[in-house]
């Protein structure tokens, strides 16, 4: 039965270990590869991370303000998300952005 591992054939896998690379090195495999699964794990949760959310956190409100008024705009009245939108459309329009 292929695809099947039961407690005898995890146990010679670990004798097989303990042969190849000695027990003292068993334990620094174990940290190393847990360590690899980590950083595997958080960069893949920054990736699934909402690209706004990481955006957002770059520049702050004031900051955005100040853009849209040395772009020529006015800034009042306006939500942040409308605020983003113009900006990027008047630096297309101004050639500081690519389509």
């Amino acid at each position: 039965m292929i695809g099947q591992i039961g407690a005898t054939e995890i146990l010679i896998l670990i004798l097989i270990a303990i042969i190849l690379f000695g027990p003292k090195k068993i334990p620094e495999l174990a940290r190393s590869i847990g360590q690899a699964v980590r950083i595997f794990r958080e960069e893949a949760n920054k990736l699934s991370e909402p690209v706004p959310a990481r955006r957002r956190s770059s520049i702050s409100d004031e900051e955005l303000v100040k853009l849209a008024e040395k772009l020529g705009m006015k800034s009042s009245g306006k939500s942040r998300e409308e605020l983003i939108e113009e900006i990027v459309k008047k630096a297309r329009e101004k050639g500081l952005l690519e389509d």
